[in-house]
């Protein structure tokens, strides 16, 4: 007998698409189906964790705010 799976439809951009893939490789716990380049679906109950590990993904690749502010 099928079984369903609640998923939520992300659309961004191809460069946040490719971490999310890296980070779903670990454990193929994220992704339920790979629509586009831009298009995923997820699974609903898993949204919250994979936003936590996409923030901390991201943390690491963006400059500290003291380098970004020049109006001083």
């Amino acid at each position: 007998m099928p079984r369903a799976i609640r998923g939520v439809l992300i659309e961004c951009e191809p460069a946040i698409k490719a971490i999310i893939v890296m980070l779903d490789r670990a454990n193929n716990n994220f992704i339920v189906e790979d629509l586009d380049d831009t298009h995923l679906v997820v699974q609903e109950s898993m949204l919250t964790l994979l936003k936590q590990q996409l923030d901390t993904e991201l943390k690491g690749t963006q400059l500290p705010d003291e380098l970004l502010d020049d109006s001083e």
